[in-house]
Parts: structure tokens; C-alpha cells; sequence
């Protein structure tokens, strides 16, 4: 049997989103994504497609994660599905006195105590994470986020595709950052996930590098040059090569060859898929602008080292779209135009009147980035609703808000929210 042609760059959309299982009643975390697999799947399965949609399992019992089961042809319908699939199992989780709960972190959950690890197939992988990086930690266990899958046809496809993806993520905390408490403290930072992940493999640097990848420029050059370092690194400690993956690769863009994509992981999960959608229509339609060289080519683009991308990736997980880019080469990368300084809020705003604005999904997702613009990243809207020294009780009342913005798939506004 022949094997499908690949898809060629922006052919296809692939999108994932992390939910957590929370009590209905506490909103503390609830371990049962396995039975809720279980009752759809007929067993405990890490996988289940069901139409548009398929459910699968995470390393963490509770949470679930929804994806595209394929690629998509188009952003359009996606949140009309995503939304289908959520109901589907809230209804099975209120048997179990349970709900979903968005955002890319609990907001009180002691991972130390309360993590349980996916224990059925495949759970040799999630063992030897744990023995090898201790998950019980918010780094492994209390990090919820959005997935872009893009295809690419060949190497060279790959080459601008995963340069142009380098310079977006920098700035995606400033759309996406939806992580300010952890703890049942704010954090200081808006992307509190991002700052836990980059330093979730500590043991072993190079798996996560700067976060930001360096420039590669086709498969034979990652494997060599990039993955075949990860291995020897994990040697030691992985000696049966449980993890020898590419996916152990945890970068913010890695390369997974077995379906032809880039999977850009940077994204703290939003409120609801309408946002989740809309924030991914915004960074697709700038990737497509660098890889299309609309205002630099690709071996400018190429120039950059990730170390100044990353420099710049510490600043966003603090500020997200409050952040100062005082890089007038960046901005000229993006076409912004004639200043040397911006906010991150308002380079995305350049970005997405220049490109997004014209596109048929539009009308779709611009309620949702006017929010975005005009009150900021679901971080700041949480931090402002919760206000200074947030007591359990507030926080409370704010997540539960959030927890029904996903059920009704609305976007989160402080000021929609009954001040207690």
C-alpha cells in the first residue's frame, strides 16, 4: 500500500489542547483520565479518536488532551468541534462530580502530593521521565498547553519553515500567556509555565537547550547534529533507550518526522477553543509572512542565534504583551513599521491588521483578539480579577468563572466576573 503524499507547507493544521480534571465542587485535581478513556474507548487506552476529534492521555492522570485527528484543511469549524468533544466530556465527567478547568497552570495544586502518573500502556515511558527528572514538580506535572502541528513536504520546505517559527516564538507569551499563579500566589511572571518548563530537564540541558531551537536546516542535520547529542546525553541514566524519541526533543519547535510537521509547543492553553483558535490564526498567518519572505529572506531570518531569540523569550514570560522590543532589526523582520521600539501587544496588532484581517476566518476570531488587544493576555485578565494577595476564596471564584467560559466556550473578561 502506497504511502499518502506529505502535505506542503500550510496544506494542513494540526492543533492539540490540554485540559485539567478538576472537582467540581473543590476545583482541586481529580486523577481519572484513565477512566474517563476507558468509557469511550472500552478500555485504558492513550488514544481515542472520535471523528474530527481524538482524546489521548498525557503523562499526568489528570489531565486530557483533545487534538485534531489528522490534519485539518482549515482553521474554520475547528473551535465548533473542539467545543463538541469538551461537552461530550463534561457530561461524562459530572458522573464522576467533576468538570474541566482551562489555563496553562492550576493555580494551588501541590504537584509534590498530588501527582499520579499515567499508569497503564506505555507507562514505562512515563516511569523513566520520572525516575531520570523527579515530575513531581510544576514542571511536569502542572503545565497545560496548545500545540501547532505544520506540515512540510521536504527539506527544504522544512529549512523556512522552522526558521520563520524560531523568530514567532519569542513573542507567543504575549498572545497566549495564560499562567500567573501557581502556588495560590502570582508568580511575578504571566507565563509562569514557560519559566517552569525550561527548567523541567536541568538534569540533562540539552533536551530543552535555550527553549528556543538553533538553526537547522534539514533532517539529516537535526538528527545528526541535534537528537544524536540528546541520546548520548540520556545514555547514563536511559541505558535501554526507553526515551530515544524525537519527541524527548523539548524545545519550543521540534520536528516530528513520523507525520511530516513542525510542532510548535510554546502556547499556554487558553480559556476556551474560539480563543485557543483565534490565537493560533494570529501566529500561523506570521509564520506563512516569514516563510513567504514578505518583508526578509529567509537567510536573514536564518541569522538569527538562539540565544538572542531566547534572551528575548525570558523578557515575554515576564511582560507577555507588555514586554518592550527595542530591537530594531526584530521589528524590521515583522515589517513593523518605522520605530525601533515597540510592546509585543503592539506588534501582534501590527501583525494581525496586516495579514489575519484579510483572511475569510476573520470575523471569526477578531471578537477574540479585540479582547486580547484591548485587556491584555488571559494572564493579565486573571491577575487583574484576582488582585493583589489573592485569597483561596477569590481565586476560587475566578477559576470557576474560567472553568465556565470553557463549558460555554466564552472568553474570559474581569469585568463580566461578580467582584467578591
Amino acid at each position: 500500500m502506497n504511502e499518502p503524499e506529505p502535505l506542503h507547507l500550510f496544506q494542513g493544521f494540526g492543533i492539540e489542547l490540554e485540559y485539567m480534571i478538576v472537582d467540581s465542587a473543590t476545583l482541586c485535581v481529580r486523577p481519572i483520565a484513565d477512566e474517563l478513556l476507558r468509557i469511550v474507548g472500552g478500555g485504558y487506552e492513550m488514544e481515542v479518536a472520535l471523528g474530527e476529534i481524538a482524546w489521548s492521555n498525557e503523562l499526568a492522570l489528570h489531565l486530557i488532551e483533545l487534538k485534531t485527528n489528522g490534519p485539518a484543511s482549515s482553521l474554520s469549524d475547528l473551535s465548533r468541534h473542539f467545543q463538541a468533544n469538551i461537552q461530550r466530556i463534561q457530561d461524562i465527567l459530572a458522573g464522576f462530580e467533576a468538570r474541566l478547568l482551562p489555563t496553562a497552570m492550576h493555580p494551588w495544586m501541590d504537584p509534590g502530593l498530588e501527582l499520579r502518573l499515567w499508569s497503564h500502556e506505555d507507562d514505562i515511558i512515563y516511569k523513566t521521565l520520572d525516575r531520570i527528572f523527579n515530575c513531581k514538580g510544576h514542571g511536569w506535572a502542572n503545565l497545560q498547553s496548545t500545540h501547532i502541528n505544520l506540515p512540510f513536504a521536504n527539506d527544504s520546505e522544512f529549512d523556512r519553515l522552522h526558521t520563520a517559527i524560531r523568530l514567532v516564538l519569542p513573542i507567543l507569551p504575549a498572545l497566549a500567556a495564560s499562567s500567573p499563579i501557581a502556588e495560590g500566589k502570582l508568580t511575578g511572571l504571566l507565563d509562569t509555565r514557560l519559566e517552569v518548563y525550561r527548567k523541567n530537564s536541568d538534569r540533562i540541558p540539552s533536551i530543552v537547550g535555550h527553549v528556543i531551537p538553533e538553526s537547522i536546516s534539514s533532517r539529516a542535520d537535526y538528527e545528526d547534529r541535534l537528537l544524536r547529542a540528546i541520546y548520548a546525553d540520556l545514555a547514563p541514566l536511559d541505558p535501554e533507550g526507553v526515551l530515544h524519541h524525537e519527541w524527548v526533543n523539548a524545545r519550543g519547535c521540534i520536528p516530528r518526522f513520523e507525520r511530516m510537521a513542525l510542532e510548535i509547543r510554546l502556547m499556554d492553553v487558553q480559556e476556551c477553543p474560539r480563543a485557543d483558535i483565534a490565537v493560533a490564526a494570529a501566529v500561523i498567518a506570521a509564520v506563512r509572512a516569514l516563510v513567504e519572505e514578505v518583508w526578509d529572506s529567509t537567510e536573514r531570518q536564518r541569522a538569527w542565534d538562539e540565544r538572542e531569540l531566547a534572551a528575548m523569550l525570558l523578557d515575554s514570560i515576564r511582560d507577555a504583551d507588555d514586554t518592550v522590543i527595542d530591537s530594531r532589526r526584530f521589528l524590521e523582520t515583522f515589517g513593523y513599521p518605522e520605530r525601533g521600539r515597540a510592546r509585543a501587544r503592539e506588534l501582534w496588532q501590527h501583525l494581525i491588521e496586516t495579514l489575519l484581517a484579510k483572511e475569510t476566518g476573520y470575523g471569526e476570531w477578531e471578537p477574540v483578539l479585540r479582547v486580547i488587544a484591548e485587556q491584555g493576555c488571559l494572564a493579565r485578565r486573571i491577575a487583574k480579577a484576582v488582585g493583589n494577595g489573592p485569597s483561596r476564596t477569590r481565586l476560587e471564584a475566578v477559576y470557576r468563572r474560567l472553568a465556565d467560559c470553557l463549558a460555554q466556550n466564552e472568553v474570559f473578561e474581569p469585568a463580566a466576573l461578580q467582584m467578591k
